[in-house]
């Protein structure tokens, strides 16, 4: 099989599989490209309330294919912050299921969603430093804002891997599995993630990545909703939530 993203939706999840493993899952500069449209497709899928991204076997992404970068690097690297930037504008719960190495391209990609499940044993790297490349801007703001200005200067100026442990203590991933625990958990969770108002979780997502300027906008979301009514009337008839409201179409 060719390199490429696959995926499919199962019970209102949408598990968008990055599939190289003859070269550990790196990206290609097709796979890079395809990832935004196929994140545009799945964010208008009514249906799809989360995603998980993944990679196929034992390894979640060893970063671009280097081979890549031997034509255009600069090319190379704006189709991997277009990718990267779509994922973290996916405007529902996006959760990283990493297993195995999570390095360079991949920490990129995993650094945009917005939580990181990892299985015992996975290491991780940001490692421009041993190809004398340098970090897009955004991509080191995004990766500060996860760890802080000295863990993201550790991981960058060195380009070492950390283990789960220490990717735990910085904040780099939410938690830590043990092995074969993985999928279990990140099913369980998602459960979860489908079950709560997608009011709450896309106006938490816009204030938590720094937007302010849609205050009003959300104001009015919530107040047109019957969320919050909803919501109250199934505590209070102590009942699961039916909640309504649907991330609007970006098209």
């Amino acid at each position: 099989m060719e390199p490429q993203l696959l995926h499919t939706v199962t019970d209102s999840v949408a598990t968008v599989v990055v599939h190289n493993p003859a070269k550990r899952n790196a990206m290609t500069a097709a796979m890079w490209a395809a990832l935004p449209p196929l994140l545009d497709t799945l964010a208008a899928d009514a249906d799809v309330r989360a995603l998980v991204l993944t990679g196929e076997g034992g390894t979640f992404c060893a970063g671009a294919d280097i081979s890549t970068l031997r034509g255009s690097p600069e090319e190379a690297q704006r189709l991997a912050v277009a990718a990267e930037e779509a994922l973290a504008a996916f405007p529902k719960p996006t959760l990283a299921a990493v297993r195995g190495h999570c390095v360079g391209g991949g920490s990129q990609l995993a650094a945009a969603c917005d939580l990181r499940f990892a299985e015992e044993g996975a290491l991780f790297g940001v490692t421009p430093a041993k190809l004398g490349i340098v970090y897009p801007a955004s991509s080191t703001r995004r990766l500060v804002s996860l760890v802080g200005p000295a863990a993201a200067k550790y991981l960058l100026f060195s380009g070492e891997l950390i283990d789960t442990e220490r990717a735990l203590r910085t904040g780099l991933v939410d938690e830590v599995l043990p092995e074969g625990e993985l999928t279990k958990r990140v099913a369980e969770f998602t459960r979860i993630l489908v079950s709560r108002s997608q009011l709450t979780q896309a106006a938490a997502k816009e204030f938590a990545n720094g937007r302010t300027d849609r205050d009003a906008y959300w104001t009015g979301q919530a107040r047109g909703s019957g969320d919050t009514a909803e919501g109250v009337a199934a505590f209070l008839e102590r009942r699961q939530p039916r909640f309504t409201w649907a991330v609007p179409d970006r098209g």
